[in-house]
């Protein structure tokens, strides 16, 4: 904001004194009323408002706390902020930045505690980005506001609580560009946003039992990043794709028909897939902890598709150091080294 003044920030609850998980907290101070703009509880108009000043030649970043909001939009975001570009034969861009934050926690129950990206991920002319570290959020935010088509960015409200190390320069980490976050060789691991972190709690112990996965974020869901998983899987055979959300009609569906559209011959056996359970997700804890994903489901499914076999005291040992950290709240044992 302070490099290009063009950029504007709005949303419900941007001056809050919490700031949007303090993402936001203490810029009104800095840029004033005027580029940091609080909004009513009218998600349709305001969406509308800022592609009106994104096209004008603004680049707003619109904050939705969670993307159930979002979906009061969608009309400006499918029918109007997707196509703009289209439709006015390339004249007119919309260079805005939608970001909506998505995940469990805290008892939301089934109407806040969502992740629909694969919502936005099928419409063409907008880019999906969905980052799962603190130094891929800032690149990845810089780029988002550079671009010049709409761009949804994805934060999963437990990543705001872990720890990286981030340079104070400005630097970009390209959309639509894949990362290998573990080189390994005997299977491959698709995954993005939180369920990355879940995917890593597990890597330590994999290693020790001598099972080697090669680990890839998306970062970015759409332009998918093709020839990063179609290579991986081309060493392992094995793919694994771990979802943020519901695995059904999901990102994972997406990806396992890459693979097996474009070298099904080189599997070795059939894709598997992990995402929530599908069903609508109960605010009592007690119940909802059987519905999200979690270390041990991940853990078994690797241990499964690797072929190998581990002790049953040390998987036992390990799930209990971590058990506490698989309920409804963030964790705590883990700082994201990557």
């Amino acid at each position: 904001m302070r490099n290009d003044k063009s950029v504007v920030i709005m949303g419900l609850g941007v001056t809050d004194p919490k700031g949007i998980f303090g993402t936001t907290k203490g810029l009104e101070k800095i840029f004033g009323p005027k580029r940091v703009i609080e909004t009513p509880t009218s998600e349709n108009a305001v969406t509308g408002i800022a592609m009106g000043a994104a096209i004008k030649g603004l680049r707003p970043i619109l904050v939705h706390q969670r993307v159930e909001f979002a979906l009061l939009s969608m009309e400006q975001i499918i029918n109007q902020i997707s196509k703009w570009h289209f439709m006015s034969a390339g004249k007119q861009k919309v260079p805005i930045v939608i970001r909506l934050i998505v995940g469990k926690g805290w008892g939301q129950g089934p109407q806040h505690s969502q992740s629909l990206e694969v919502l936005f991920s099928h419409i063409p002319g907008l880019k999906v980005v969905a980052p799962s570290n603190a130094y891929d959020a800032k690149g990845l935010l810089i780029s988002s506001i550079k671009d010049n088509n709409p761009i949804i960015f994805f934060e999963h409200r437990w990543l705001h609580d872990i720890y990286g190390i981030v340079p104070k320069k400005k630097y970009s980490v390209k959309i639509g560009k894949a990362k290998i976050v573990k080189k390994g060789k005997d299977v491959t691991i698709v995954t993005f946003s939180e369920a990355l972190i879940q995917v890593m709690r597990t890597y330590d112990f994999l290693k020790k039992n001598k099972i080697n996965p090669e680990i890839i974020d998306l970062r970015t869901l759409r332009p998918i990043d093709k020839n990063t998983i179609i290579n991986s899987v081309k060493k392992t055979g094995k793919l694994l794709v771990v979802d943020n959300g519901w695995s059904t009609y999901g990102i994972s569906a997406e990806i396992m028909s890459i693979v097996s559209e474009n070298i099904f011959q080189k599997l070795k056996n059939a894709p598997q897939r992990l995402g929530i359970k599908n069903v609508l997700i109960p605010s009592t804890r007690e119940l909802a902890k059987y519905c999200y994903l979690n270390s041990r489901l991940i853990l078994d499914k690797i241990i499964s598709m690797s072929g190998k076999k581990v002790k049953k005291s040390d998987k036992r040992l390990f799930l209990n150091k971590i058990k506490n950290q698989e309920s409804d709240i963030p964790y705590k044992d883990f700082s994201g080294p990557f």
